[in-house]
């Protein structure tokens, strides 16, 4: 598996890759936070501190897609172990990593909800976008209910994606009402 990454195997960079997305929505939810806390302080913390766990346990979920990728990697001192016993493992860790993926996706859910009714109460971003976020939020919930979540994730994973999107999008190239924002922001102090 050489290439672009060398020696670097194409299943360790995509682990890379969502590595450095988590550490972005890290920074994401501190922008996210000083961007609301006009709005309501207390919510925008709370959405803050959602997002936040959804990382840590985004983050803690990588141990379950890098395991799997030592136990099958052939080094010598797993030897110890019959082939069998390794793929079980392996098995065991990878399907272990899509539960911690659906908790993850729930601590998700309630920040998207949280920020979606912070745009609704803001002046400074269209309503749509709240509307949007709040609904994508309500797809991250239902991982509350794995059956339904089965059933219904091929449609909530276009929300979400769209919400991505027109939010990243909106906020790059529009960005907020700056002075619907200060206005907002000074209200917020008095």
């Amino acid at each position: 598996m050489c290439g672009i990454f060398g020696t670097f195997g194409h299943d360790e960079a995509g682990i890379a890759f969502e590595m450095i997305s988590t550490a972005f929505s890290i920074a994401v939810a501190a922008l996210f936070y000083g961007l609301f806390k006009p709005v309501n302080r207390s919510f925008s913390l709370l959405a803050a501190f959602f997002r936040l766990i959804a990382c840590a346990i985004a983050a803690f979920g990588y141990l379950f897609q890098i395991v799997p990728l030592v136990l099958l990697g052939g080094a010598h001192y797993l030897s110890a172990f019959n082939l069998e016993q390794l793929q079980a493992l392996a098995m065991l860790f990878f399907k272990s990593n899509a539960q911690v993926r659906n908790v993850s996706i729930v601590f998700f859910g309630f920040h998207f909800l949280l920020v979606g009714l912070l745009i609704l109460k803001s002046t400074f971003l269209p309503r749509a976008l709240g509307v949007l976020c709040a609904f994508a939020g309500l797809g991250g919930l239902i991982f509350l209910a794995p059956p339904l979540a089965s059933y219904l994730f091929p449609y909530f994973v276009g929300v979400g994606l769209l919400t991505e999107v027109s939010l990243t999008l909106w906020l790059l190239v529009k960005g907020v009402n700056e002075h619907r924002w200060r206005e907002q922001a000074s209200a917020a102090v008095e």
